[in-house]
């Protein structure tokens, strides 16, 4: 059998500006990073990034480190990945596959054999409009529409709603639904009794789907919002920690949401999202798939697995515009944002 060595690295990452959701502000964001070899293989390494979010991944642990150097030091005996038995650690699983992978294609970052690996096609994303007061926000707004993005996503539940209503209403007073597609995010920011109201407030204004408008862990009322609300919902923080196969497809069946969004730090690597895909494309429910603030590393892989779940051609926009955000980005993969897709450049 093969010797496998694992070596693992720290790095924290700095906002160019403050990311705000309904949960909080980020700063900063801390990544380790498993550098995989083999001796065989000699001179080639492979690089993973697990990077769980701060207070919403499932195995944001305070000994992560020591649960990362075992997994790792399993994945080295056995000679693999063992998915069932890294469920429960859906970062470091996603980590753990992006590095296998990257090894197993000589060390190359072209993780998929795809028109997008191959630079013949970008994957379409959205332009995001993070958190704010009013201005800020409708900055950032223009900026994104500037830029030529042709689908928005815009968080909400942070300040207050008709000011978040009066900035959706201003995009929609100057461009129609052919024109700008708009999503928003709520990340559970509305109250049960409050939320089927604001969702017809919304759907007034030609919305894609909201993600997310309640706090996940309550199924029943979620199933009861997809039932009866004039917007598509799509769930989110919902999926995290359902890392059964039976509890996926219990979700699913219960809620019955339009849509499903897609992290694989956050929902079982790309193992698990291939996973929550087939359940979902079997009860006839879109997907798609998004970041979770990775640098580029990460967020090459991620648009990777979409180019091969997807593919060939990628209709609807993806969550993948998320590689600006650093200051200190990691640079030498060759991914880059050309309008409103994103693009491999072997």
């Amino acid at each position: 059998m093969s010797n496998y060595h694992i070596d693992i690295t720290t790095r924290v990452f700095h906002f160019k500006e403050p990311a705000g959701t309904s949960r909080g502000v980020y700063h900063t964001r801390t990544s380790r990073f498993v550098h995989l070899t083999c001796d065989d293989l000699p001179g080639i390494v492979g690089v993973g990034e697990c990077a769980p979010l701060p207070k919403l991944s499932c195995d944001d642990l305070p000994d992560y480190d020591a649960v990362l150097r075992r997994q790792c030091d399993n994945v080295c005996a056995r000679g693999g990945i063992d998915v069932d038995a890294l469920r429960d650690y859906p970062s470091m699983l996603f980590g753990l596959e992006m590095a296998w992978r990257q090894l197993h294609e000589g060390g190359s970052t072209a993780l998929s054999s795809t028109p997008f690996s191959r630079g013949e096609e970008g994957i379409p994303i959205n332009g995001l409009v993070w958190m704010g007061d009013f201005e800020t926000m409708a900055t950032r707004l223009e900026q994104k529409i500037s830029q030529g993005f042709t689908c928005v996503k815009i968080k909400i539940g942070a300040i207050d709603f008709a000011d978040e209503m009066a900035l959706i209403r201003r995009l929609r007073d100057r461009f129609g639904s052919e024109q700008i597609e708009l999503r928003v995010d709520a990340n559970g920011a509305f109250a049960p009794d409050e939320a089927l109201d604001k969702l017809h407030q919304l759907a007034c204004n030609d919305i894609h789907s909201i993600e997310q408008p309640i706090r996940a862990g309550q199924w029943q009322e979620m199933a009861r919002l997809c039932r009866i609300s004039p917007l598509p919902i799509a769930l989110d923080e919902e999926l995290i920690g359902v890392n059964t196969l039976e509890d996926k497809q219990r979700l699913l069946d219960t809620i019955c949401p339009k849509y499903i969004v897609l992290k694989p730090s956050l929902h079982g690597g790309s193992a698990g999202c291939r996973e929550w895909i087939s359940l979902a494309q079997e009860r006839g429910i879109g997907s798609w798939i998004t970041s979770a603030l990775e640098s580029n590393v990460g967020l090459n892989a991620i648009a990777h697995l979409a180019a091969e779940v997807y593919g060939p051609t990628i209709i609807m926009p993806q969550g993948l515009g998320t590689g600006q955000l650093f200051t200190d980005n990691i640079n030498t993969i060759p991914i880059a944002i050309q309008r409103d897709k994103l693009w491999y450049r072997p």
